[in-house]
C-alpha cells in the first residue's frame, strides 16, 4: 500500500489506511463495482470483506477492472478477508486458498481469522481454542511464505488473545472488534498497545442506531457535519482505523470525508462518556 492517505504502521512494517470500505451485505457485481468506484474515486484504499459475506469475488473482480481506470496499481489498495468459522481448523488451508482464489489479487494484504469459534460446535466446546490454534498455524504459513503481508484475528476477547500471544510464532497484526462510543473496549485496547497490535472498528455506527443518540446529534449540528462523520471521526482521530459500509455511491463519499476537521477534546470526552458495554454485534465472551 503506497498511497499516502493517513495510515497507521503495523507490526510487520506495513501500513494500513485509517479509512476503508467495509463490504458486509454488499451482494452483487454491479453494486459492489458501484461501491468499490465510489470508494477509489473518494481516496480509499482499503477494502475489507470475509469468506462469510459471499463477496470475495466481486471484491476482487471490481478492484482488477477499477485500479487502471483510477490509475492506480495493486501495490496502490489494502485489502483484508477472513477466515469464516466453517474453516476453522483442519479446514482453514483449503480456506485461505479459497480466499486467495477468489479475490484474484495474487496475495492478500491481511487475513483475520474471524470468529473465535468453529461453526457447528457449542460455544463451550474444548475443540474452540484447538481450532483456533490449528487454524493460526496454517495463517503463519500463509503469511512466511508472503501470501498474505499481514495477518491477525477479529472477534478475540481479552482472554483470546491472550491465548494466541502465549502460543504464536507470529504475533498478530491487527484485532478487529466491534467499537464505537457506546463500546470502547478499554481493556482489549490497553492489551493492544502494550503488544503492539493494530486495534481495528467496525460497526463504528453501532449499526446505525447510534446515528440518533442525542449526543451524536448534537455534536454533528455543532460540527456541520453528518452523524456518521462524527462516530467515524471519533475512532480516526485515536488512530483506530475505521470500516464504513454503503452501498450507496454519494454516502461512501460522504463517510470518507473525516480527515478536514478535528473533534475537541471535550467533545470527545463527551462521546467516549456514553460508553456503556453495549453491543450491537456478535458477543464472542462465551466462546471458550
Amino acid at each position: 500500500m503506497t498511497d499516502s492517505q493517513p495510515s497507521v504502521l503495523l507490526n510487520t512494517g506495513t501500513r494500513m489506511p485509517l479509512l476503508g470500505l467495509g463490504t458486509f451485505r454488499l451482494q452483487g457485481q454491479e453494486d459492489t463495482y458501484n461501491a468499490v468506484d465510489a470508494a477509489l474515486r473518494a481516496g480509499y484504499r482499503a477494502f475489507d470483506t470475509a469468506a462469510v459475506y459471499r463477496n470475495e469475488a466481486h471484491v476482487g473482480h471490481a478492484l482488477r477492472s477499477l485500479l487502471p481506470k483510477h490509475g492506480l496499481s495493486r501495490e496502490d489498495v489494502f485489502v483484508t478477508s477472513k477466515l469464516g468459522p466453517k474453516d476453522q481448523g483442519s479446514k482453514a488451508r483449503d480456506g485461505c486458498l479459497r480466499s486467495l482464489e477468489q479475490l484474484g489479487l495474487g496475495y492478500i494484504d491481511l487475513y483475520l481469522i474471524h470468529w473465535p469459534g468453529t461453526q457447528g460446535l457449542q460455544v463451550g466446546d474444548k475443540r474452540n481454542p484447538e481450532n483456533r490454534a490449528e487454524s493460526w498455524a496454517v495463517l503463519e504459513e500463509f503469511y512466511l511464505k508472503g501470501t498474505f503481508r499481514a495477518i491477525g484475528v477479529s472477534n478475540y476477547t481479552v482472554a483470546h488473545m491472550q491465548e494466541l500471544l502465549k502460543s504464536c510464532k507470529v504475533p498478530p497484526a491487527v484485532l478487529q472488534v466491534e467499537f464505537h462510543p457506546k463500546l470502547v473496549q478499554k481493556d482489549l485496547r490497553a492489551l493492544c498497545k502494550e503488544r503492539g497490535v493494530c486495534f481495528q472498528a467496525y460497526s463504528s455506527l453501532g449499526t446505525g442506531l447510534l446515528l440518533s443518540d442525542h449526543v451524536v446529534l448534537d455534536l454533528a449540528k455543532e460540527y456541520g457535519r453528518t452523524p456518521a462523520q462524527v462516530l467515524l471521526k471519533w475512532a480516526v482521530q485515536q488512530n483506530v482505523p475505521v470500516l464504513p459500509k454503503s452501498c450507496q455511491p454519494n454516502r461512501v463519499e460522504e463517510n470518507g470525508r473525516l480527515f478536514d476537521f478535528e473533534i475537541s477534546e471535550k467533545d470527545m470526552e463527551r462521546l467516549s462518556a456514553l460508553d456503556s458495554g453495549e453491543k450491537f454485534c456478535w458477543d464472542p465472551t462465551q466462546v471458550s
